[in-house]
């Protein structure tokens, strides 16, 4: 009995119909440091013109807020979310995203389906200033349910060493102001979804957006914005809020014999955020999901008024929730 690969349940030709569709996404976020073609076994990005580049490296994937996409039959944005939890967190020290690489693994190929994935990395990416300059997509039968897949990214960015930001700087009487999030982002959807059964229910009476739609809203990219403060302003610390919320990820931006002092009555309130105090301890929210901050920045407090202006100016709802102490306990949650 003759076989072949398709037998096995991997379509070869759905690949290379997956890699025609996805070139002309891809293409359109490269610059003219991307050197080479997509289809090599390598890519090239020229670093000339600094002066000492350190690279910054993330990698990171979306986790089960998989789950949602797949309920909603919704493959177009989930993309944004795999750059989103990479170019943020290497923003963190600085860095400027230069190029993405992304990771797509599926039981069976659908080259439509795959390409609206892409599609959301691309938009990422643009959104983010970084090139797609490859990936791999892996259909390997029998290890993923019928239209179930994972994704997952990295990402490089690159900052002069006079410019690293590493929390040294940060020191007592400095000002945190956070950056509204867009939604849960990409982190405790496992939880989520056991208290949100129902995704075609309205939010509330007042906002006829589904649960559904509002779960899989986008992680937000703070890249350009945060990039722009750098430019202009003293930064001493960043931090991009996920997965343990903000006691997990604020201390990862600065040193010991510090405090954060956090007023979570300034914070916005995340839509939902009521129904998840129904179920949740108020602290254990905190904990676990970013209650709707997304990323901080951590600045002397000379400079605050000046740094929310041009956060501002660039679109985002930004707001001042505390301040830096010095004290034993990373962090004091107010409420």
């Amino acid at each position: 009995m003759s076989m072949d690969y398709k037998s096995s349940g991997v379509d070869k030709e759905a690949g290379y119909e997956t890699v025609q569709r996805i070139k002309d996404f891809a293409q359109a976020t490269h610059n003219p440091r991307v050197l080479g073609q997509i289809g090599a076994f390598g890519a090239f990005y020229d670093l000339s013109g600094y002066k000492h580049p350190i690279l910054v490296s993330g990698t990171d994937g979306v986790g089960t807020k998989l789950k949602i996409a797949f309920a909603l039959e919704r493959y177009d944005t989930i993309g944004i979310d795999a750059v989103a939890m990479c170019v943020n967190d290497i923003l963190c020290h600085g860095a400027t995203p230069q190029y993405f690489l992304d990771y797509l693994a599926c039981g069976k190929l659908e080259p439509t389906i795959a390409a609206d994935l892409i599609k959301g990395i691309a938009e990422g990416c643009q959104q983010a200033g970084a090139a797609l300059i490859g990936g791999e997509t892996a259909e390997m039968p029998g290890f993923y349910q019928q239209g179930e897949y994972d994704i997952a990214g990295f990402a490089v960015g690159v900052v002069e060493k006079d410019q690293l930001i590493d929390g040294n700087r940060v020191q007592a009487g400095d000002v945190l102001i956070g950056l509204a999030a867009s939604g849960f982002h990409s982190n405790g959807y496992s939880l989520l979804r056991k208290i949100f059964t129902d995704l075609k229910a309205p939010i509330d009476a007042e906002n006829p957006t589904t649960i559904g739609e509002f779960l899989l809203t986008p992680t937000k990219i703070y890249v350009k914005p945060v990039l722009e403060a750098l430019k202009h302003h003293r930064i001493h610390g960043l931090a991009h809020i996920t997965g343990g919320g903000l006691p997990e990820n604020l201390p990862r931006a600065y040193g010991k014999g510090l405090t954060a002092i956090v007023e979570t009555n300034a914070i916005p309130p995340l839509p939902l955020a009521e129904q998840l105090f129904a179920h949740i301890e108020r602290t254990e929210c905190y904990a676990t999901f970013n209650m709707g901050v997304g990323f901080v920045l951590i600045v002397p407090q000379s400079e605050s008024d000046a740094v929310m202006q041009t956060l501002i100016q660039q679109g985002e709802q930004a707001f001042i929730i505390g301040h830096m102490q010095t004290g034993d306990t990373p962090i004091q949650l107010n409420f």
